[in-house]
């Protein structure tokens, strides 16, 4: 079964993925009005907003007047890119929140601050993301990929859901992979301590958990629209560090960064998106599904119920070891 998702989603991806016979053709579709709308007095929280797919969402929140807060690991790469957005936008309303998702404890230290800072969010966009090439532990004793991918976007958004709960027409967007749909949910081994190790699985099972996530927090919080999406094969330099080989073989195909990030940003300011249900995946501005047929890789309910507990199990264990 696993080989025949592998075939599948490949070839799914030759089809849909890239930038030409992907994004251009699905692009025909795109309605220009749907992103022809202001964000003045609306603030938005961006994580990984230095490069690639979140800057250039971060770049068009801010040409549109949107309060723009881009949340990175790296300092210097964060202001330089704050600098290009301003000077480009001429929006001077773009603010830097040096953060790494990857420490737990770190990511519940600067949600609660930020909520005590401000009256309001808007809009939080899960973009900031990685692929660490081998088993790799954080100073909190969690597996990098997963404290990276899984739960600190588990604990950002649990921390932020009461601030945005409190603001008008509330969205979390998280940009997941089309790769999740080579894998069903594995809640018996989150940190990959049972399985041979292999990054590019490994991304993708915390990339299925996204999607998971996603669907539980719409039913649990229904003031808020949470949607999950694909940006496609993109090239951003995340990629290019992360998969060199796919990247150099695809690179001619690959969207570019402002295409990857197009679904992101119709998600976060479009009207139009109020006509679909919360809790739905995305790819080019169109619900879709986020398993392949065939490929078994649906969740009980008792599944997801397990993982959710874990997940509560492991944010809640780092935040009483303040």
């Amino acid at each position: 079964m696993s080989l025949y998702r592998n075939i599948v989603w490949f070839v799914k991806g030759m089809r849909e993925y890239t930038s030409r016979s992907g994004f251009e053709n699905a692009s025909k579709g795109f309605v220009e009005k749907d992103l022809d709308v202001s964000m003045v007095g609306r603030s938005f929280m961006i994580t990984g907003a230095n490069s690639g797919i979140g800057k250039a969402t971060a770049m068009a929140i801010a040409k549109k007047g949107g309060t723009v807060h881009i949340v990175c690991r790296n300092k210097e790469r964060a202001e330089k890119a704050r600098e290009e957005i301003i000077s480009t936008s001429g929006n001077t309303e773009v603010y830097v929140h040096v953060l790494d998702l990857s420490e737990a404890r770190k990511v519940w230290e600067f949600a609660e601050v930020f909520k005590k800072e401000h009256s309001s969010l808007n809009v939080l966009i899960n973009n900031a993301g990685c692929m660490v090439s081998q088993r790799e532990m954080n100073s909190d004793g969690l597996e990098k990929n997963f404290a990276t991918n899984t739960l600190g976007v588990y604990i950002l958004t649990k921390c932020l859901i009461p601030l945005l709960e409190k603001s008008r027409d509330p969205r979390v967007i998280t940009v997941s992979s089309g790769g999740m749909l080579v894998q069903k949910l594995n809640a018996d081994d989150l940190q990959t301590e049972r399985a041979q190790f292999d990054a590019t699985m490994v991304y993708a099972q915390n990339k299925r958990q996204q999607v998971v996530m996603t669907e539980v927090w719409a039913k649990a919080n229904p003031k808020i629209n949470f949607s999950v999406m694909h940006p496609g094969w993109a090239d951003t330099p995340a990629v290019a560090t992360a998969m060199p080989q796919f990247h150099q073989m695809m690179r001619d195909r690959l969207r570019s960064a402002e295409q990857g990030a197009d679904t992101v940003i119709w998600l976060a300011v479009s009207r139009a998106t109020t006509a679909f249900p919360s809790g739905l995946f995305f790819q080019d501005r169109q619900s879709v599904s986020a398993h392949l047929p065939l490929a078994w890789t649906h969740s009980s309910r008792l599944e997801v119920k397990v993982f959710m507990g874990r997940l509560e199990t492991l944010a809640m264990a780092v935040k009483s070891s303040e």
